[in-house]
């Protein structure tokens, strides 16, 4: 059915005032409940009544729009990190507000752990990491190569948590019960191992994996440096 009069021009008025910000505010608030067209001009345009071709007014296309908003989600991330952490801290607290931040917008999250914005929150996160593992002692190609390290490793653990989300509570369900499921079920013979700490595995956590892999990084940085100043 064709639109009326009225509805055009309410919709060429609200394209009218549409701004950057509030395009990149509506995706947000989209990826928040959780669903997977945050990106859509036809969804975009539902949640800011406005005719979804506004949009391309101020987005070249719905990859530029992801990327925005990807960057925009690296400034909450950086918003939650206290002042005058030491270089430990200021890693841990990247970590912890990256997953947070990720499993709120899951989409987005998923979507960038394959990613780069090129934009300045990215920057400033580059600049962050850097700056702890230049602050742990580390120079040149070292720190080059354990920032990557760091912001990679991070990216892809909080972006595969922000997938699972995006999938069917029932599957999500079968895959977190599958360690006190199948894995206590299989032939003992064949996998000793798995057997022989079939409880410890149904007991560990999300949480205590991150936070092992956070130390982690954070040792092998620790390491590194020993390594290089016994040379």
């Amino acid at each position: 059915m064709p639109k009326s009069p009225a509805t055009t021009a309410r919709s060429k008025r609200a394209g009218s005032q549409l701004t950057p910000d509030a395009i990149i505010e509506a995706s947000l608030r989209i990826a928040a409940r959780g669903s997977e067209d945050a990106f859509t001009v036809r969804r975009l345009g539902e949640e800011l009544g406005a005719d979804p071709t506004a949009i391309y007014r101020h987005f070249r296309d719905k990859d530029e729009l992801l990327l925005s908003v990807a960057d925009r989600t690296l400034g909450e991330v950086l918003d939650s990190i206290p002042e005058g952490l030491d270089w430990k801290g200021r890693i841990r607290a990247l970590a912890a507000g990256s997953l947070e931040v990720a499993l709120r917008y899951p989409v987005v999250g998923s979507t960038m752990a394959s990613r780069t914005t090129r934009r300045p929150n990215e920057f400033r996160v580059v600049e962050l990491i850097i700056g702890a593992v230049m602050e742990a002692g580390l120079q040149g190609a070292e720190a080059a190569v354990h920032y990557r390290m760091v912001g990679e490793s991070l990216l892809a653990f909080v972006g595969q948590r922000a997938a699972h989300l995006l999938f069917d509570a029932d599957i999500r369900a079968a895959d977190e019960s599958a360690w006190s499921r199948e894995y206590r079920l299989v032939d003992a013979q064949a996998f000793p191992n798995i057997t022989h700490l079939s409880t410890e595995l149904a007991e560990v956590t999300d949480e205590q994996i991150f936070q092992v892999r956070v130390e982690a990084l954070i040792s092998a940085i620790e390491k590194r440096v020993e390594t290089l100043r016994g040379a």
